[in-house]
């Protein structure tokens, strides 16, 4: 399996929430009957996440961390979920035979997942076969079509 790219956004998330919860913070600490005034981490997220218009992306992104759970053992381990933008839906499938047995049951994904993230959350699935390998190795490379130019 290949490993997950970097998430280049993710330091500018970590200062956004970071600066957010630092104007969240109390500007004077009170000690007032126990209570620290301090807003516990999971409530300063929620309210950022909402804020920015995060929340959908990370329900989207916590239904999909069981992915197994929504395709079935035998399609996840052959496939995995690569990005949501716009209402859809994109699926990197290992092979074309994969990507032929998921496109079967996308219209099914899709309203298990409009189903528990709320209607329209989902409109499509888009379900990719396995990327082409790159004819261009080394410093020495041509321009053109590679080695399918003496095929004919």
């Amino acid at each position: 399996m290949s490993e997950t790219p970097h998430d280049e956004q993710g330091l500018e998330v970590a200062r956004a929430v970071a600066a957010r919860a630092a104007q969240r913070a109390p500007k004077k600490r009170r000690r007032t009957g126990g209570s620290s005034g301090i807003q516990p981490i999971a409530e300063v997220l929620t309210a950022v996440a909402f804020e920015e218009g995060w929340d959908e992306q990370l329900s989207v992104r916590a239904l999909l961390s069981d992915w197994a759970a929504l395709v079935g053992p035998a399609n996840a381990e052959h496939s995995k979920p690569e990005a949501y933008a716009d209402g859809v839906l994109t699926v990197r499938a290992e092979s074309t035979a994969w990507a032929t047995s998921l496109r079967q049951i996308a219209h099914q994904l899709v309203a298990i997942l409009n189903d528990k993230l709320g209607q329209g959350s989902v409109t499509r699935v888009e379900v990719l076969g396995p990327k082409a390998p790159s004819w261009k190795h080394g410093k020495r490379s041509v321009p053109g079509r590679g080695p399918r130019d003496t095929y004919g």
